[in-house]
């Protein structure tokens, strides 16, 4: 319905009220803060955090066999581990940035760890005792040196420690500076995710092109110097633009409200439900200091008991309820939120473990084969990944210029479609690359067996290394659905005060996918090993991975059946929000709130 508010409606289109503050700790002036002009700062530095991580993590399978001369099954394990820690890290970061640090203050602190692990890298490779050995790359009969080896997985875990507060507070801070209950920021942060996603593939691209190539060509030193300075200079530009931003004060753990609505319920489970939901306990909106109020849902009622009002409860002295016996139902919604996600973000891994396959074994079939572009240049066998990006780059404009504008009139939803459906779109061109990879490994295996086992060819097979081009590409199309849809997904779906944390539980699925996929590989080799011929040994070219990627194939496609289940199951946040929208007439002076609820 529509009220008449004029003076206060224009105050809520001049300042923003959503419970953040300015530089100075008031309330922020919408005019000069938030939205694209403080959000460019903050996707700099995601673009330089995105360039330096893929320039080392696409590459570092080929940093463990060639210089530390470890073998496929070791790097393989060896690289999942540190993708896995890197993206579960982020659980703790996101907990203390919502709880005690603020995500400014995480996310500076962290850039620096993360700057000190690329210096220690960079050191690793000049400084002559940290070398791997006197002329750096070790011989085939040489053994590195131990302390580079230490130094080494150091700085890389440095690195780990650092995009822990680094990765879910950037993407959450960025989000934060469009107002949810302005009409044209909220339309704006949906595309933000969007092009938050089309910057940082053009940091993996330069870093799985540019800084591969000087990794392989020039030096690996040289290569963790650029990142060093890139890094470096784009911390502070981050912090130039601190009198733009709009920052959200941390409220304390969110896990304690959670646990209280637990408690809470427990304690009453034995009264009945009342007649109408809106007997439940709620504080009111003109009592409501900060956040927003959730409205009632029917999924999990068992929770709701935490709301109910007892006789010996006076709700008139609101501010005496304790919590840990009677919760509001805005409360008991965000406690159904988080156990509603866990089916959502179980149902997701196995599409993190098929994302896993791209930087390990895609980059170590390329360097198998041929990749020569002209008779004196060689490609990077991790540069192929790139064309990861570019399927990323490509999906992501496609659906956000076209896709999107033509399924908000056929739909009426201002997203277009839901953010589950995009999810699962995304999923199917996960098992399609799968399929693509299995085939193409297939053909790789029987060249193989022509050129070097019956030819005796050493070195490279004839195939090109662009017959990895179409699961590359396909597999970045399904990122740009499906990764993307996550990142959305888990902002947007978690209490407000959670928000770090649910970017963080995006990055989870890929570090427990990372897990799982060095899971799948202990046991796919302890079980087809017994029957005389692995299906991912030591060498590649005497391993089946084309079996392996079939697997993967079906193991997807059943995945996609349960979370087509439970997407259809799902029950989204449901906001009691007002709506600030211009209203533009000739004096420009006149503005409209909507309130909706």
């Amino acid at each position: 319905m529509e009220q008449d508010m004029s003076p206060s409606v224009g105050d809520e289109q001049r300042w923003v009220h959503d419970s953040s503050v300015d530089h100075r700790g008031k309330v922020p002036l919408r005019a000069s803060t938030g939205a694209w002009k403080a959000s460019l700062f903050i996707i700099a530095i995601e673009f330089s955090e995105r360039l330096t991580y893929f320039g080392i993590a696409t590459n570092l399978i080929t940093y463990l066999t060639i210089v530390l001369h470890q073998d496929l099954k070791t790097a393989a394990k060896n690289v999942n581990y540190w993708t896995g820690t890197t993206t579960i890290m982020p659980l703790a970061g996101g907990f203390l940035a919502d709880a005690y640090t603020g995500r400014f203050a995480m996310i500076l602190l962290s850039s620096l760890i993360y700057l000190m692990g690329l210096s220690l890298f960079a050191m690793s490779q000049f400084i002559p005792s940290l070398k791997p050995c006197d002329e750096g790359i070790c011989q085939h009969s040489q053994h590195p040196r131990t302390i580079h080896e230490v130094v080494f997985f150091i700085a890389i875990y440095c690195i780990s420690l650092g995009t822990g507060g680094f990765k879910p507070c950037l993407e959450s801070f960025g989000a934060d500076q469009f107002d949810d209950d302005h009409l044209e920021e909220r339309k704006k942060k949906m595309s933000f995710f969007n092009w938050w996603n089309f910057s940082l593939c053009w940091g993996l691209l330069l870093g799985v092109t540019v800084i591969v190539y000087v990794q392989e060509k020039v030096s690996w030193g040289v290569a963790a110097l650029i990142l060093t300075i890139t890094m470096a200079v784009t911390i502070l530009i981050f912090f130039v633009g601190n009198r733009y931003y709009r920052y959200r004060l941390p409220e304390g753990s969110p896990l304690t409200p959670l646990l209280q609505v637990l408690v809470s319920a427990i304690r009453k489970r034995k009264l009945p439900y009342p007649s109408n939901p809106s007997l439940l306990y709620e504080v009111p909106r003109t009592e409501k200091s900060q956040g927003r109020l959730l409205r009632h849902t029917s999924r999990l009622r068992f929770l709701d008991k935490a709301a109910i009002m007892e006789d010996k409860e006076n709700t008139s002295s609101q501010k005496t309820q304790n919590p840990w016996k009677l919760a509001t139902v805005t409360k008991v919604e965000e406690m159904k939120l988080v156990l509603g996600m866990m089916p959502i973000w179980l149902s997701s891994l196995i599409f993190g473990v098929c994302m896993m396959q791209a930087p390990t074994f895609f980059v170590k079939q390329g360097a198998t084969m041929n990749r020569r572009i002209s008779k004196n240049f060689d490609i990077p066998a991790a540069s192929v990944y790139g064309l990861n990006a570019i399927g990323v780059i490509i999906s992501v404009s496609i659906y956000d210029k076209f896709i999107v504008p033509f399924l908000r009139k056929v739909t009426g939803d201002e997203r277009g479609i839901k953010i589950l459906q995009r999810i699962g779109f995304g999923m199917i061109f996960a098992i399609l690359t799968m399929v693509v990879a299995a085939l193409v490994e297939m053909k790789r295996l029987k060249t193989v067996e022509e050129e070097i086992t019956r030819g005796r060819r050493k070195g490279p097979i004839s195939m090109s290394v662009f017959w990895l081009a179409p699961q590359n590409l396909i597999l970045g199309i399904g990122d740009g659905f499906t990764l993307v849809g996550l990142q959305e997904y888990f902002y947007d779906q978690v209490p407000d005060s959670m928000r770090s944390l649910g970017i963080a539980f995006y990055l989870s699925v890929i570090g427990v996918g990372s897990f799982m996929s060095n899971f799948l590989i202990i046991v796919v080799d302890h079980i087809t090993e017994k029957g005389g011929k692995s299906w991912i040994g030591k060498d590649l070219n005497n391993s089946r991975l084309d079996n392996f990627y079939w697997l993967l194939a079906a193991l997807s496609a059943l995945n996609l059946c349960v979370y087509v289940f439970l997407a259809r199951k799902y029950t989204y946040k449901n906001v009691e929000r007002k709506r600030v929208m211009a209203d533009c007439h000739a004096d420009g002076n006149q503005h409209q709130m909507e309130s909706i609820g």
